[in-house]
């Protein structure tokens, strides 16, 4: 009996090990997205007065007419438009998952639905979006063997491995757009939830028969937060960068979750407002 508890007992404590250590890899993608937001908020405030060729809009008075500069920025914010476009996703897993590289292909849809809210630095307008990506794709190191250690117990076996296919929704963002004075340049920060498909399950696992026990699972989800801007190249077109910090798990669907505690992932898209 005593063996028996302190069989359980390490068990219970490896597994509190490795949530604190992803509750601290989180926090700093938290910490660095915030320090690196008011970074962009500040560069933009400092460029908002010497942003040059923003085009020219025509208004028509009693006087007759004349022009003025347009305000890209301004323009979208105030109006609350509707903005969608393509984009794609590049990135790599951290720690023990740095071996993984990630790509997927999507399209984006989101609209403002606040005026601005005064808060000082973090002045901004809340934004509800989501995507679809019809293209997600994980590759991992080839099927190989690898040294398992189980209840203290060390044993080998093979593991699947090789490209994964699949599709991806991220049904909700919640994305902060900052309040600037620049014409050109709109910095954002987000936190984000979606699922993902894959052919085969994800991440690779012993491979054992169908049907028995120990495999992962087809579906993963995909807690994320991020930041990136808007970088309008004219009126209601801009050409967006974004990093998100993106953790992928099965919430337990499979019999292993073994998951992808975090990746870092490059978005690089162009937005149309409407």
């Amino acid at each position: 009996m005593a063996a028996f508890f302190r069989e359980f007992k390490d068990v219970y404590r490896e597994k509190g090990r490795t949530l604190t250590r992803i509750a601290k890899q989180f926090w700093f993608v938290l910490m660095a997205g915030m320090l690196m937001a008011g970074q962009c908020y500040a560069a933009a405030q400092a460029a908002g007065g010497s942003a040059t060729g923003a085009g020219i809009q025509t208004v028509y008075g009693g006087g007759g007419i004349s022009s003025m500069p347009i305000d890209p920025v301004a323009e979208v914010r105030n109006a609350k438009s509707w903005e969608y476009g393509p984009f794609v996703d590049w990135g790599t897993g951290v720690g023990d998952r740095s071996s993984y590289k990630f790509l997927s292909l999507g399209f984006q849809l989101a609209k403002p639905l606040t005026p601005v809210l005064h808060l000082g630095l973090l002045s901004g307008q809340f934004e509800l979006g989501g995507n679809i990506m019809p293209l997600w794709q994980a590759y991992t190191p080839a099927p190989h063997e690898q040294t398992f250690i189980y209840h203290g117990i060390s044993y080998t076996a093979p593991v699947g491995g090789g490209t994964f296919t699949g599709a991806s929704i991220t049904p909700v963002i919640f994305r902060w757009n900052f309040l600037t004075r620049s014409r050109r340049v709109q910095p954002w920060f987000q936190g984000a939830g979606g699922l993902i498909y894959t052919t085969h399950k994800f991440p690779p696992d012993v491979l054992i028969p169908h049907g028995d026990p120990g495999a992962t699972s087809v579906f993963n989800f995909t807690p994320q937060g991020g930041i990136g801007l808007h970088y309008f190249t004219r009126p209601k077109r801009s050409i967006d960068l974004g990093v998100n910090a993106i953790h992928i798990s099965s919430a337990s669907l499979g019999d292993r979750n073994p998951g992808v505690n975090a990746s870092i992932q490059v978005q690089v898209g162009y937005t149309i407002w409407k």
